[in-house]
């Protein structure tokens, strides 16, 4: 199964609680309705029908405001939500008034608020929403209208017992449902705050990898420079022996290489900081990754499939993009090696809004040990073991992700980074 990280959609919070109240709501106005047309015109009660309607009515226009509300990006404040919920206490006490007050089976609906307050305001913002409902509840046992009884036999009494059972299979409804959604919200919120402190320490060990790697670079300057200056010497001295001269020029070039790789460095750094993105297109992109790593790796027999409908697409690509996607391919080559295989792919296609880089190798695949290499853990014997973990890191950093599976002749991995972050504006809705 591929490896894929997800973000939670919600938090529980203030939001959260403004959220489930419009639903409520919703589900209040509803209900509202349905209960004093019965009474009106099925049970014939003498109650006040227009003032009735006229208060459902008004919460049906703050319900409209509220969606609205929730649909607009600032964040949502406690005392927004304790001023939503003061107008759903409002209003209910305002029917309650018309209804027998305190009487009525159903006040005990003012408890509602409070119990989905208290699993997702502070002690303060409860406390005034307690306060608020049972502000109500006392102005309710002294202020209303009486609900108009039948007055044959103990129809009244029965017609009171009847509203409380309506009101107990609503209210264990409405607190079951509403309440298990911000516990699943609490849930996500404790998994996303898990993630974010795994994620933490693994930059921690990465940023303290990079200063290292800082702090050799600088070092190694130093002796590759002196042996760049004796190398030459060496070759004149010794030039009547073939084979001598020969790997003196092989250590020649590869110091230069080390010496080309620090700049490289050096250069990427600099790019880091400035924040600076190179605008190309992603066929350049892709050509100029494959050109260094067969630099890198001479003996891969890499394989390209670059989708035509994304090869011209401009990106404005981060520095890190370009490291990531050749460790990717460093480590599809390493893994092939070890099968006794030369073969490494790589497909560049677009899925929806989506720029999707898969490499493939033929090696031995994620087993059951190395599922801990699709959390950018490695498992090999030789480098650094830290590849994987870098390309997730660069794929979080652009809010993109890094999907690990096995395939039929080994394994692959997909970094999939969002256009929206690395494709110019004219190319991100084709």
């Amino acid at each position: 199964m591929p490896h894929r990280r997800k973000k939670p959609r919600s938090h529980i919070g203030p939001f959260a609680l403004t959220r489930t109240l419009a639903w409520l709501r919703l589900c209040a106005i509803a209900g509202q309705s349905m209960a004093v047309l019965v009474c009106a015109w099925w049970m014939h009660l003498a109650i006040p029908l227009l003032p009735l309607l006229l208060g459902i009515g008004l919460l049906a226009v703050f319900a409209v405001f509220a969606a609205w509300r929730l649909g607009q990006s600032w964040p949502m404040r406690e005392w927004e939500t304790i001023g939503h919920i003061t107008v759903d206490t409002v209003v209910l006490g305002y029917l309650l008034y018309f209804t027998g007050g305190a009487s009525n089976p159903f006040i005990t609906l003012l408890l509602v608020p409070i119990a989905l307050s208290a699993a997702a305001l502070s002690v303060r913002a409860l406390l005034a929403v307690s306060l608020l409902a049972a502000w109500a509840y006392l102005l309710l046992l002294v202020w209303y209208v009486p609900l108009p009884m039948p007055t044959f036999g103990d129809g009244g009494f029965a017609l009171h017992v009847d509203g409380m059972a309506v009101n107990f299979v609503i209210t264990a409804l409405l607190l079951g449902f509403f309440i298990n959604r911000l516990a699943r919200a609490l849930r996500l919120q404790q998994r996303e705050v898990q993630r974010v402190r795994e994620r933490a320490l693994r930059d921690e060990g990465i940023l303290a990898i990079a200063t290292q790697a800082a702090g050799a670079a600088h070092e190694l300057n130093t002796p590759l420079s002196t042996m760049r200056t004796l190398l030459p010497e060496l070759r004149r001295e010794r030039a009547d022996d073939a084979a001598l001269t020969d790997d003196l020029e092989l250590l020649e070039g590869q110091v230069d290489r080390c010496r080309t790789i620090l700049r490289e460095m050096v250069a990427f750094g600099k790019a880091q900081l400035s924040q600076e993105s190179e605008r190309v297109s992603v066929a350049k992109f892709i050509h100029g990754c494959l050109e260094r790593f067969q630099l890198l790796r001479p003996e891969a027999e890499l394989s390209l499939d670059l989708d035509d409908a994304v090869a011209h697409t401009v990106l404005r690509t981060p520095p890190g993009l370009r490291h990531a996607l050749l460790n990717l391919l460093n480590n599809a080559a390493d893994a092939s090696a070890s099968r006794d295989s030369c073969a490494v792919s790589l497909r560049v296609s677009r899925d929806g809004v989506w720029l999707e880089l898969q490499v493939g190798d033929h090696g031995p695949g994620f087993g059951a040990i190395d599922e801990l290499a699709a959390l950018g853990y490695s498992q090999k014997q030789t480098g650094l073991g830290i590849g994987l973990a870098l390309a997730e890191a660069t794929a979080e950093r652009l809010d993109g992700e890094l999907v690990a599976r096995n395939a039929e002749h080994g394994a692959e991995v997909c970094l999939r980074v969002p256009l929206a972050m690395i494709a110019e504006p004219s190319a991100r809705g084709r």
